[in-house]
């Protein structure tokens, strides 16, 4: 990867014909400048989002290109929204290099022409394309073969996960309304024998008419054993003296609805995970992951779907700015402002180190052990969320190390640079 600015700057020369491409729906426009910022079409080309219009595109640059004597071409667009991904996905068969201008630098730069924040299908091409001789773009990554599997599949247990959680949230709604003592009673509302009663009996009155022996009888009818009459009674006064308001077949039908969904959700998570975990062990090195103390199925499944290909990167630290974990400092003139860290990469690359580095504390010796130091140490201690975006980018470091030479995971390795901390 590379990824400084000099680098980048180093990949546009003399040569280079630089495209930008403002992305729409269904229409695209491009305007194309030499490396040192002078424009060579005459007017902003546009293209639709279909193949022929794709090969419009790829005729136009190249005729450009050979009009003005040029061997290299570039093509930047904003990563916004998703309809970049075919175009890009197309561009790949070309001789051309694709990269990205990143949203912010193009709402920044807008008002250098003219003054405005105005955004028109003629300015925006423009403005990403004189971003690209600055260095100021980042090359895509866009994932293959079982990576592109892994990430799709990830990123829809992500999906079914979010889904899940807001139909719990439609229930709990459901049960404070209608029954708001079930809940003390169960503490999951997912409970198995809870959810056996409310499909047979979802309001206080319906249970108040199968009585304590009618409970009993649904979970016998489902083989459930250690549940009887006294957990029946619980639930059966309960029902007598619920504060919930009265509900009729509407109201029934809603939670059998949610409840249904709920449980669709969750075999649909079952065979994603089981999909997910197929495809995990087809990367090598990710059994050595899942080795680790600490790490699990979804985490490591979740590293390996956001960073792809361990060969793309040459150093650990590559990763940790991917992940929005780069250390960066807030000071003007003799303001000393606090370092954090930037939080500009992937959200979920960062969740899922973070997601980690809790576990880790929790069943790795080792990170127990960086965490107790952290937070104890004489000088500079830190808090402990602190100290977790610390052992975070740690582990980031060492999954890199594991990935990138194969190794297993040396918990005296891990402890070197403790010690040496230690130490001193």
């Amino acid at each position: 990867m590379n990824n400084t600015q000099n680098q980048k700057i180093a990949q546009v020369t003399d040569k280079t014909l630089i495209v930008g491409v403002d992305i729409g729906s269904e229409n695209h426009y491009a305007r194309a400048i030499l490396a040192r910022g002078f424009e060579v079409s005459k007017k902003p080309f546009p293209f639709t989002n279909t193949e022929e219009g794709f090969e419009s595109f790829v005729n136009w640059t190249h005729n450009l290109a050979t009009a003005h004597k040029l061997t290299k071409i570039m093509v930047a667009m904003e990563p916004t929204g998703h309809y970049w991904f075919a175009f890009v996905a197309f561009l790949k068969k070309y001789d051309v290099q694709v990269v990205l201008v990143a949203p912010q630098h193009v709402k920044h730069s807008k008002e250098m022409d003219d003054n405005t924040q105005e955004k028109d299908d003629r300015k925006d091409p423009i403005v990403i394309a004189r971003l690209v001789p600055e260095g100021r773009y980042l090359i895509p990554y866009i994932p293959e073969d079982v990576f592109a599997e892994l990430r799709v599949a990830f990123n829809r247990r992500c999906e079914l996960v979010e889904e899940q959680v807001r139909i719990a949230n439609r229930m709990i709604r459901w049960f404070d309304i209608y029954f708001p003592e079930y809940r003390k009673i169960y503490g999951r509302i997912d409970a198995k024998t809870g959810i056996m009663i409310l499909k047979r009996a979802p309001l206080p009155a319906d249970i108040l008419d199968i009585g304590v022996d009618g409970i009993c009888q649904i979970w016998k009818d489902a083989k459930l054993r250690g549940y009887g009459s006294k957990k029946a009674k619980q639930i059966y006064s309960a029902a007598e003296h619920s504060v919930g308001m009265k509900g009729g077949t509407s109201v029934r039908w809603k939670l059998w609805q949610l409840l249904e969904e709920y449980e669709l959700i969750e075999r649909q998570l079952h065979e994603i995970l089981q999909l997910i975990e197929g495809l995990l062990y087809q990367i090598p090195g990710a059994d050595k992951l899942l080795n680790i103390p600490g790490a699990g199925l979804v985490t490591v499944a979740g590293f390996l779907s956001e960073v792809g290909d361990i060969k793309r990167f040459s150093d650990p630290k590559q990763i940790q700015k991917l992940a929005g974990l780069a250390v960066v400092e807030n000071s003007s003139g003799k303001r000393k402002g606090l370092p954090g860290i930037s939080k500009r990469g992937r959200s979920r690359l960062r969740w899922v180190l973070f997601q980690l580095a809790r576990s880790m504390v929790m069943f790795n010796p080792e990170m127990k052990a960086y965490h107790q130091y952290y937070t104890t140490r004489k000088e500079n201690p830190l808090k402990k969320l602190q100290s977790l975006v610390a052992i975070s980018a740690r582990i980031a470091r060492i999954f890199y190390g594991i990935l990138k030479n194969g190794t297993e995971y040396d918990p005296a390795m891990v402890m070197k640079d403790f010690n040496k901390a230690i130490a001193a």
